[in-house]
């Protein structure tokens, strides 16, 4: 199967605008347009086998999109860290989503988001009045929610910025499993996979991870207050939602509380919960049940009844 192209939107921003880059699986004029946005230190390329496989099962045509949120993978670095917030991310997508609207007429709008990409999608979704191309029809939220564990967050601020030096890309990609093991079982053909484009080469030798150490500027002040005080505004956004909602979660998160993911069954959209034993925070979408979970429902047709509840 052909791999991805890589294009980029300009966006604005108070300093003059930035670009960010996205990477497209598929028919580039395809109505069906899914939107996969990676979490907080990751990048586009980690969808690489989930693309593939949804294409492979799609019986009509497709396109995957999936963006390096800015600061991230080959887009640019913001000129202020301050910026590195969702508000922006939203933004940029709002600026992607008409670009390829403008490429080929979107009729049906799907997001698929892994933690930050879950919040982003949730700002896109639950916003009223944007101007997206078309509602987001199916949304998955994975192992995130409007609320999140202050422990796991301050585990996550033990290493993000460090992007490190290293020899080879496998001493690269050994040093990102040592803080990753909590996503689930990978070969070591698969970790590598996922790790590749994690990294960029330096000028004068060797390899760093490919991301501003900047984005944990502003990651670095929030406080445990101010990430209790947001839940409310998450809460609302999630309510606000009105397309069809998946919560996959690793059933070991940290970071997405089983009693969270209940909740988010029980009110707003009343979410579909699927939940992957042996992972933690997050599922990567490269294990066979869990693309199969993701398959089975954003390509479902809409005369197919869903299933419903926890499972």
């Amino acid at each position: 199967m052909p791999g991805p192209t890589l294009n980029y939107v300009t966006c604005p921003d108070a300093s003059g605008g930035h670009r960010m880059a996205y990477w497209q699986w598929g028919d580039p004029l395809a109505g069906h347009v899914i939107v996969c946005v990676h979490g907080l230190s990751r990048q586009g390329r980690d969808f690489d086998v989930l693309a593939q496989a949804l294409l492979a099962r799609a019986g009509q045509p497709l396109r995957i999109v999936c963006p390096d949120v800015v600061g991230r993978g080959r887009s640019d670095w913001l000129k202020d860290p301050r910026g590195y917030e969702i508000a922006t991310y939203a933004a940029d997508m709002l600026a992607m989503l008409a670009g390829l609207h403008r490429q080929a007429a979107v009729r049906a709008l799907d997001w698929l988001g892994t933690s930050m990409g879950g919040l982003i999608g949730m700002a896109v979704c639950g916003t009223p009045g944007l101007p997206l191309p078309a509602p987001v029809r199916r949304l998955v939220l994975n192992d995130v929610g409007p609320a999140i564990q202050w422990q796991a967050l301050q585990r996550i601020g033990t290493y993000l910025g460090n992007t490190g030096h290293f020899e080879t890309v496998e001493q690269a990609a050994g040093a990102m499993w040592a803080i990753s093991t909590s996503f689930g079982p990978h070969t070591a053909a698969q970790w590598l996979a996922l790790s590749q484009a994690m990294v960029r080469a330096l000028p004068e030798g060797g390899f760093t991870l490919h991301y501003d150490p900047a984005i944990a500027v502003p990651f670095r002040t929030m406080s445990e207050q101010a990430a209790a005080q947001g839940q409310a505004a998450l809460w609302q956004l999630y309510d606000n939602i009105h397309a069809q909602v998946l919560v996959t979660r690793g059933a070991a998160s940290d970071l997405l509380a089983r009693e969270t993911a209940l909740a988010m069954t029980q009110r707003g959209p009343r979410a579909r919960l699927v939940e992957f034993e042996g992972v933690g925070h997050a599922p990567t979408f490269v294990a066979d049940n869990q693309i199969e979970a993701v398959a089975s429902f954003l390509l479902r047709q809409d005369d197919e009844k869903p299933d419903s509840g926890a499972s």
